[in-house]
């Protein structure tokens, strides 16, 4: 029997044997240099009672077939040797991975690794998938493939494809010299791979059909449904992975990124086009992203992409805004009042005791910056960047649904997902506290017994109860931690301007000094509670023991979004909605402490400070979070893993290290981890950018230069620092859009709530077209003023040792109260009560408003294009005509050797037997009678 046609082949090599130069060129294939290695499982062993170097040269080779389990030769027998714990608990493992292992070989995978010939080590398990088991598979999982069929993309009206063809001129320098762009008006018939109908594919080369993503798929839902009883009836890999008895799965990278030579191959092509910083102006390669990482992956960076080109138009309105605010600056009214101090206003102390009387006018800084953001086309802005939101998400589902017709993700089921290993665990542990129950007791719950056995097999809401509520309890408390530390910062502002109001030299810096400081200590609590809120989000989904991968993710996505929210946005939303609301008025202020008032806004209003706080804390989060911990924190991860392989005895070779192969090679680099964190950052950035972007204008430019980069750095993380991630088909972005929804919706309120109480908007439209003599905002400033009668004062509050220039009678402060001399002196005045209801007319208005032209924008764009329908309707005719057409030449194809047979008389019979096993000469090939239609 040739060894080339067995069905199962584990080859077991021993590292010290010479390899030949023929072999030493494959870095990805096994030692014949044919079979492509699909996938790697890698695992530490420890041998018992042997020394490294006692293997015997000889025996180092052994090819087991037929699904037998090889066993590697040991250097002496070592019964009469009393096993101690560790080596009882190694050879349990080493039986497991056996047995494991023989499972996949009757799933017809052929394996390769070497011999444990040291006395402890790494060893690569190396899977090769067969045509037969790719077919088998490939037609299981329903995976849809190009058929012999190809038909021309219906290109738009004649306006439209000359509007498009100018624009693929203008842009050919930005594309990226890939393959995949070369040809987009061509378009295969995708139907899911039959191995009855093998005659509809143009299978060329059965090596290369199935491309490296699609191959190291399959081995993985292979290697995730394959049981291991010794483990405890452990179903798939990954509860080995959890277990210990491997240390990792993983598929080959097509090799390096940074080889010399001319040889290319996807990885390279991907680092050149994509994955480097000087690459930074030209379009992402998406299809071969989707092609090299699967679907999941090439939709991320789809949707990356998308969302940076949208900030384009948002930044250079953002910039067009703010340039209006210095072009108006001048111009402004109540900047200039508050400026004129010839007209200066005496306002009351900012603290009682050491602060002094002071003039309005000293503050004529604040209130000019504040105008930058503080003026008419902030609202415009708001307004634009609610419908930017829509234009966007909408936008996405075209985009979503055009890449799905280009990728063949239209009608693909859901894959059935097996249960996690900790879930496994948990209903294996209920399922033995339930076999310990009594014959009595099962004979008296006779009638509820088939309910019960029906629970033992899973987890019911009994069973997660306990998970649930240190879930509510745990979140609460972590939300309550974040006030609680918003609060001890607002504690620290108070005191430290109360004690710097003290100093004189201090006394003119306070406000600048206390607001720089709380905004950092605010940045770094923020950055360290980010980190424990990741750990805790992922703790309390364990604690819940979610049944499958997806529903942990959700679950894990949502818990860690709510705290990462909570933690990123509660001091801007104090200082959008809440300082300055309760600080009182002179003579009846509000105290936190004995002796300490409740903070107010500046002279200009709390927006200025708002956009201080944005500002800070995004660019802040942004250059330290998700650039230098998302660069040095890999790097050192790699260092350490590296000291730590050289430090471990019985690692180094020396062979090995001159040439390594790509699974070593692969090994070294960082485990993929899922998408998480990159979406993550994403969304707490685009809530930056949407929530408050009244207050900050320049955010979506931050955010776009922040974008630019942020491509580049996950492109050069997964191509050359993250091991090869598997592919996972999957339709959409899942809960993402759903939040990235929910925050595009909330931001209108949060925008309307900022313009009406945090801006001078309200006021100004409110005195110019209900208070002013002449229709224009002079007399603004007095207008917001209040009187207050100093000698009304609470003892051993006034000033001490004032140095005013002039006997103050009355002091001013920033409020809509009655004056001293009215019959109800200090009570909230008409104009306080007109203002407020202008406020929350606004809010409503504002609120419908957007919303309405949100609900528009929304119906005007479909969320299917119109050409990607028509051509999903047209794929379907055409496939069905291609079908009864090669159904058509198949039955002439079979019907002509009949009609031969009839009339052939003993010439016929006498080629029949020669004939008959063309079709089954090998497992997996076609049948006869589609030979003619394909080359194999």
């Amino acid at each position: 029997m040739d060894p080339e046609n067995l069905p199962v082949i584990n080859n077991y090599l021993d590292a010290n044997e010479p390899v030949s130069s023929e072999a030493c060129l494959s870095r990805m294939h096994f030692h014949d240099n044919q079979r492509k290695v699909d996938y790697v499982l890698t695992y530490h062993y420890r041998k018992r009672g042997v020394q490294p170097g006692l293997g015997s040269p000889g025996q180092s080779l052994a090819i087991v077939s037929n699904g037998e389990t090889g066993k590697e030769p040991h250097a002496g027998g070592h019964g009469d040797i009393e096993l101690g714990p560790l080596d009882a608990l190694e050879e349990e493992r080493k039986e497991q991975r056996e047995e494991f292992e023989h499972n996949l070989m009757e799933a017809g995978l052929e394996l390769e690794k070497d011999l444990e010939s040291k006395s402890q080590g790494s060893i690569f398990v190396r899977i090769h998938a067969p045509w037969q088991v790719l077919a088998r598979e490939a037609e299981f999982l329903k995976i849809k493939v190009p058929t012999k069929k190809m038909y021309e993309i219906k290109s738009e009206g004649s306006i439209a494809k000359k509007f498009n063809e100018l624009l693929q001129t203008l842009s050919s320098p930005l594309k990226p010299r890939v393959p995949e762009h070369s040809n987009n008006k061509m378009k295969n018939l995708s139907y899911p791979f039959s191995r009855e109908k093998m005659y509809l594919y143009n299978i060329q080369d059965k090596d290369t059909f199935f491309d490296n993503a699609t191959r190291s798929r399959i081995v993985h839902e292979i290697l995730k449904r394959t049981a291991c009883s010794r483990a405890n009836n452990t179903m798939g890999i990954n509860s080995l992975i959890a277990n210990n008895i491997y240390e990792a799965a993983y598929p080959l990278h097509d090799g390096e990124y940074d080889s010399p030579g001319d040889d290319t191959n996807d990885r390279k092509l991907l680092y050149r086009e994509w994955a480097r910083y000087g690459v930074f102006y030209k379009f992402q390669p998406i299809d071969l992203i989707r092609k090299y990482f699967g679907e999941k992956i090439g939709l991320y960076f789809a949707w990356l992409g998308l969302y940076t080109s949208f900030l384009i138009p948002s930044s250079v309105i953002g910039v067009i805004v703010f340039l209006y605010g210095c072009a108006t600056i001048e111009e402004d009214i109540p900047s200039k009042e508050m400026c004129d101090q010839q007209n200066a206003f005496t306002m009351c102390p900012l603290c009682d005791k050491s602060c002094d009387y002071w003039n309005l006018s000293s503050a004529c800084g604040t209130a000019k910056a504040s105008h930058l953001f503080d003026n008419p086309a902030t609202v415009f802005f708001s307004i634009f960047m609610a419908l930017w939101a829509t234009m966007f998400l909408e936008n996405w589902k075209r985009l979503q649904m055009r890449l799905g017709y280009f990728w063949d993700l239209t009608g693909i089921e859901e894959e059935e997902e097996h249960s996690r290993p900790e879930y496994e665990t948990k209903v294996r542990e209920k399922m033995l506290k339930a076999s310990g129950k009594s014959v009595v007791q099962k004979l008296g719950t006779n009638m509820t017994e088939n309910e019960e056995e029906d629970d033992e097999d899973k987890l019911t809401w009994k069973d997660r109860f306990p998970g649930y509520l240190v879930n509510f309890a745990s979140i609460l408390f972590m939300i309550a931690l974040t006030f609680s530390i918003v609060f001890g910062v607002i504690v620290y502002r108070i005191t430290t301007a109360a004690a710097l109001s003290l100093n004189k030299s201090t006394r003119s810096n306070v406000r600048v000094t206390v607001t720089a400081t709380a905004v950092i200590i605010n940045l770094v609590v923020i950055l360290v509670l980010d980190e424990i809120y990741g750990a805790v989000a992922e703790w309390l989904t364990k604690i819940e023991v979610p049944k499958t991968e997806q529903t942990f993710e959700e679950r894990l996505i949502l818990k860690a979004f709510l705290l990462k929210f909570v933690n990123a946005y509660s001091p801007i939303f104090y200082v959008a909605f809440f300082k300055g609301r309760f600080v009182g008025r002179p003579g009846s202020y509000v105290y936190v402490f004995d002796g300490y008032r409740m903070e107010e806004c500046a002279p200009g209003g709390c927006l200025m400070e708002l956009c201080i706080q944005l500002s800070i804390i995004m660019l802040g989060k942004q250059l330290i979070q998700n650039n230098i911990f998302e660069i040095g924190v890999p790097k050192l991860k790699k260092l350490f893993r590296k000291l730590k392989d050289e430090t471990e005895p019985g690692e180094t070779d020396s062979t090995h290290s001159k040439h390594p192969e790509q699974w070593d090679l692969d090994y070294s680099l960082e485990p993929y981890t899922g998408l998480t964190p990159e979406y993550m950052e994403m969304i707490i950035q685009f809530g930056f950018v949407t929530l408050f972007v009244a207050s900050f204008p320049l955010a979506p430019v931050f955010a776009l230069l922040n974008n630019i980069i942020e491509v580049r750095l996950d492109a050069k993380k997964f191509v050359t620092e993250l091991r090869r991630p598997d592919a996972v088909r999957t339709k959409d972005i899942g809960i993402w859009f759903d939040i990235l929804s929910g925050i595009g919706k909330f931001s209108v309120i949060s925008n309307a709530f900022v313009i009406a109480i945090t801006s001078d908007f309200i006021p100004r439209l409110v005195y110019q077209y209900g208070y002013s003599h002449n229709g224009t905002l002079h007399g603004f400033v007095n207008h917001t003023l209040s009187f207050f009668n100093v000698s009304q004062l609470k003892e051993g509050t006034q000033p001490e040792n004032s140095q005013f220039d002039q006997e103050v009678q009355f002091c001013r402060f920033k409020d809509y109260r009655e004056p001293p001399w009215a019959p109800n002196p200090y009570e909230f005045s008409k104009q306080y009560w007109a203002i407020l209801s202008a406020r929350l007319a606004f809010v409503i208005i504002f609120q419908n408003l957007v919303m309405f032209l949100s609900v528009l924008v929304d119906w005007m764009i479909p969320d299917i294009p119109t050409d990607i329908s028509d051509q999903i309707k047209k794929e379907k005719g055409l496939l069905v005509d291609f079908f009864l057409k090669e159904e058509h030449e198949k039955l002439k194809l079979t019907d002509e050797p009949a009609q031969r047979s009839l009339g052939g008389g003993r010439r016929s019979t006498s080629r029949a037997p020669s004939s008959a096993p063309s079709g089954r000469s090998q497992p997996g090939s076609i049948a006869s009678s589609g030979s003619q239609h394909t080359n194999v």
